[in-house]
């Protein structure tokens, strides 16, 4: 299972989509994405590594665990927030073109 905002997405656990990331892959969110559950919480330049792929094929989610350099770095209130909604703090799902490869490998 996954989590996606505040559904849980059951699917099976993919390695990569066509042409997209693999799980583990280190990624950063581009520049002016919004956090999913929170619109007015710009999460550009948070990094992490792909756990899981989500949804279909036409329309996959990466699930997206934060290192702890974003960790570190969270807006205050931000871990309160998702356990106020029932959501986990460490993680957060994107649409493919909200994320980058980061070619150094350098999230955590």
């Amino acid at each position: 299972m996954g989590f996606c905002g505040n559904a849980i997405c059951i699917m099976g656990r993919k390695k990569s989509s066509a042409g997209g990331l693999a799980v583990d892959a280190p990624v950063r969110v581009r520049a002016g994405v919004a956090a999913p559950e929170f619109p007015e919480i710009d999460c550009g330049g948070w990094t992490g590594r792909v756990s899981e792929l989500i949804g279909a094929k036409t329309d996959p989610k990466y699930v997206v665990e934060w290192d702890h350099a974003t960790l570190a770095r969270l807006p205050k209130g931000y871990e309160a927030r998702c356990e106020e909604k029932g959501l986990y703090y460490r993680m957060s799902c994107f649409a493919p073109d909200e994320l980058e490869p980061l070619a150094d490998g350098s999230a955590e």
